[in-house]
């Protein structure tokens, strides 16, 4: 990689860090503090809370994306990190749950991640692309981590309140990082192509339909994991990050030899269905540890370790399949429609999450799990193998 790639990739993978942070941060412990709030006491509320920016992240991903395209990266993205500025600070009210509702919809309604992501392919050419891709994926893995980790700390220390303010500060020093450190976008490709073409592309629509079974999976988990470590292993919501740490740190070096073998060798959809599989073991296992309170607290662990792997493998490699499958002309709209459902799944699974578990308790949130991923199988078995390395394209030092 060249100045430029390495440049944009750390500038814009910690952009994306950043604000994901703040997406993330409330998942291991809003359960927990949403019973202190008016109305924290409805589950369906709880998950709504949880899962309502991805629904305005849905409405805003493909807008945006296109209009990346058209007027340029970085404006969009600044226009996108002040919404989500002012979606932290209304959430910060924290009086009742209804606030934090609203403030994570004017979060999720700055919805970058397509401007972002198509940035980063704008300025790195086709054969170090899955490297900045594996970078951005890698940098919301780190920040699911940190979350995990340092929620139940700052809970402790600032509250909700504060952590919402703190979000708020993140979004800022992105910005900065926007401005100062990320690269302009190179001219924009004279490539013209329909919006139709992009969404009728049956690779990408498997992708599309991957990336929402993946943050489904992920959000509907949380509704129901924090308790599950409570009753198995008796550990307190602020010792949580003590089970997290070592498994995600474990999970991020595991996760790298399938990426790199499968990368190298060309066996990308081998790797793929792998990954897919695991999950369904893995929600296999957290259904049984919810219906058998005996399920022994190592084998949670083990799961969690599973999970973890399955997750940073499919999170760090579909976004560059994506930029590399998509048209050059329409990176942003593809990488819109992908971050779309991205956002429906984090949205299906927190409100989903929480009415099958106020109402049918938490196995039937698994067994939608377990559902959800034997389709996405069945889809993953018929995509073609992915290209190792598409064609070359010039990019400046």
């Amino acid at each position: 990689m060249n100045a430029l790639e390495v440049r944009a990739s750390v500038s814009l993978a910690s952009v994306f860090g950043l604000r994901m942070l703040g997406l993330f941060l409330i998942l291991p412990v809003f359960a927990v503090h949403a019973k202190s709030l008016a109305g924290g006491e409805s589950a369906i509320l709880v998950g709504l809370a949880m899962g309502m920016y991805g629904l305005t992240q849905a409405i805003g991903q493909i807008p945006f994306g296109i209009a990346s395209d058209r007027y340029g990266r970085k404006r969009i993205i600044l226009i996108g990190l002040v919404l989500f500025i002012l979606g932290s600070l209304i959430a910060a009210v924290d009086e009742s749950i209804y606030w934090v509702i609203v403030g994570r919809a004017v979060q999720g309604a700055g919805a970058v991640s397509a401007a972002v992501t198509a940035l980063i392919a704008d300025s790195t050419r086709d054969e170090h692309r899955t490297k900045a891709m594996a970078l951005v994926g890698a940098s919301i893995g780190l920040t699911y981590a940190a979350s995990l980790v340092l929620a139940p700390l700052l809970y402790t220390s600032v509250g909700m309140r504060g952590m919402f303010l703190l979000v708020a500060l993140l979004a800022l020093f992105a910005i900065a990082l926007v401005i100062f450190v990320a690269p302009q976008a190179p001219p924009r490709s004279p490539e013209t192509v329909s919006f139709q073409t992009v969404i009728r592309d049956p690779e990408l629509m498997r992708m599309n339909f991957g990336v929402f079974s993946l943050h489904a999976i992920q959000m509907s988990m949380f509704v129901v994991l924090p308790n599950i470590l409570v009753s198995a292993g008796g550990i307190p919501i602020d010792q949580h990050w003590k089970i997290y740490l070592p498994v995600v740190l474990a999970s991020f070096i595991l996760m790298l030899p399938p990426i790199f073998l499968g990368e190298k060798r060309g066996r990308m959809k081998q790797v793929f269905v792998s990954a897919i599989a695991l999950l369904l073991l893995v929600e296999i296992g957290l259904r049984a540890a919810v219906t058998q309170p005996s399920l022994s607290f190592e084998m949670v662990v083990m799961l969690l370790l599973a999970f973890f792997v399955a997750f940073n493998i499919l999170e760090a490699s579909q976004p560059s399949l994506v930029s590399r499958m998509a048209p050059a002309g329409a990176r942003g709209a593809a990488l819109g429609v992908y971050n779309t459902m991205q956002a429906i799944g984090l949205f299906a699974g927190g409100a989903g999450g929480g009415l099958l578990a106020q109402y049918f308790g938490g196995p039937a949130v698994f067994t939608a799990g377990c559902l959800l991923i034997v389709g996405w199988l069945i889809i993953a078995a018929s995509m073609k193998n992915l290209p190792r390395r598409a064609r070359r394209e010039a990019v400046p030092t």
